[in-house]
């Protein structure tokens, strides 16, 4: 019965984490289909944000050559590029995407297509107007 009540919770958390676009994501480049990253999600103060925790194999740059400011020519790991993001409706919406392989920031919403597929749009002025990535939950 211990077994069967621990197995059950174990079962329990594991569907609800699914739920979420709280994790860590593999992110998969819509030009070339290749994955370039894993990028954890995670909540602050209120706010959700990206940071990427891991380069893979197909990622073309390991710092922020283009980007300004204090991000020029840090280091892609540990950087965050999503950010400022709240929850509306089963969207997470407001925020902003930084894209390092031009150092441009976007506005962007983010929402669970499916519990490991994660569409992130970024966009100038209207939704209609950008680019789409779908992002797979790492497990």
């Amino acid at each position: 019965m211990k077994n069967v009540i621990i197995f059950s919770l174990l079962f329990a958390a594991n569907f609800l984490s699914a739920q979420t676009v709280f994790g860590t994501w593999k992110s998969v480049d819509d030009t070339d289909g290749k994955a370039k990253s894993h990028i954890e999600i995670y909540e602050e103060n209120g706010k959700v944000y990206g940071k990427i925790v891991k380069l893979l194999e197909a990622a073309e740059a390991t710092h922020c050559d283009e980007c300004e400011g204090d991000k020029k020519g840090a280091p892609l790991e540990g950087m965050v590029i999503l950010y400022d993001l709240e929850k509306d409706g089963n969207t997470y919406s407001g925020g902003k995407i930084l894209d390092p392989a031009d150092g441009s920031e976007y506005k962007c919403f983010i929402e669970l297509e499916e519990s490991d597929k994660l569409k992130v749009r970024g966009y100038i002025g209207f939704a209609l107007i950008g680019r789409t990535q779908y992002w797979y939950r790492v497990k």
